[in-house]
């Protein structure tokens, strides 16, 4: 007798798929994470991708909170994307152990958000700091006088930057730029507002000459008697002169009568009806409007002849 052999199972492939899954994957080291997530971060910062780039930098800070690359580099990006309250919050969040390491950041960052006043003491105590002055501690300081109406020390400011900017380069045309806008603004201040003045037509400067605006008065001053009858009554105002066009023919102003107001009501509305006329005599006092006429009988016409006499004038 033959005996029959048992041959050996065979192995699929989703037995094989199977076997793979049920092996864990090993989570990369966190150095090995690190390391992928900056060649990310720098890519994203490269490529202009702000917004995916300050996500990147909250993974990095997961994995290793505290890190100084990881917290100057989303800074530097909250700036660009034009974030200045979850900056503050930042630089506050840095300087917990270092005081003042950000001080032109939080300066910038109030300027930008319109507090001029807090702005500017960090600026005067990043000064008094450093010692000598920092280039983009003048150009913020010179912003911040533009702003407030300084314009001959942001010109003067702008003056220093432009005479140590490289030529050509984005920070001499920006520099340029402000310098005008503040020479603008000063030239207006001092003589500009006078060449307005005289380019004005001649009818309207003689009425600015002679009506010159009133004094500005205390809240608290109470007018006299005199001051609050004239400005009760209305003061009279004079009549220009009819145009020529539009004057008729053959009429002179001033020579001709003028035409009677009431010319456009009816005779009987006017003042003068009834006035110089002879009351008529007769039955009914002369007064005929309204009257009454009858109408002839049918047998008058025709000679009585009923509805022939009538169908007969109708003939006719």
């Amino acid at each position: 007798m033959t005996t029959k052999s048992k041959a050996a199972p065979l192995t699929t492939s989703k037995g094989k798929a199977s076997a793979r899954k049920a092996t864990p994957k090993q989570p990369l080291p966190v150095p090995e994470r690190l390391k992928r997530l900056f060649t990310s971060l720098c890519a994203q910062v490269d490529g202009g991708h702000f917004s995916n780039a300050i996500k990147t930098c909250d993974k990095i800070l997961r994995l290793s909170p505290g890190d100084a690359d990881a917290l100057q580099t989303k800074l530097f990006l909250l700036l660009q994307t034009e974030q200045y309250t979850p900056a503050l919050a930042l630089i506050d969040e840095i300087e917990t152990s270092n005081k003042g390491e950000h001080a032109f950041e939080r300066a910038y960052s109030l300027y930008r958000m319109q507090h001029e006043d807090e702005a500017r003491e960090v600026l005067k105590e990043l000064k008094e700091g450093n010692g000598e002055e920092d280039r983009g501690v003048v150009h913020l300081e010179a912003q911040l006088n533009y702003r407030e109406g300084g314009y001959e020390a942001a010109f003067e400011l702008y003056n220093q930057l432009l005479d140590t900017a490289e030529p050509q380069s984005e920070e001499h045309t920006d520099i340029l730029t402000n310098l005008q806008a503040s020479q603008h603004h000063l030239e207006f201040i001092t003589s500009g507002y006078l060449r307005a003045l005289d380019a004005l037509p001649t009818a309207v400067s003689s009425t600015l000459e002679s009506n010159p605006p009133p004094a500005v008065s205390s809240p608290h001053a109470i007018p006299s008697a005199s001051q609050v009858a004239s400005t009760s009554q209305p003061q009279p105002s004079e009549k220009k002169p009819p145009r020529k066009s539009r004057i008729p023919a053959g009429v002179i102003p001033g020579v001709t009568p003028s035409p009677d107001p009431e010319r456009w009501l009816k005779k009987s509305e006017r003042s003068t009806f009834g006035q110089g006329r002879r009351k008529k005599g007769g039955a009914g006092g002369g007064a005929t409007q309204g009257a009454s006429v009858a109408e002839p009988s049918v047998s008058a016409v025709g000679g009585g002849g009923g509805k022939s006499a009538v169908k007969g004038k109708k003939r006719k």
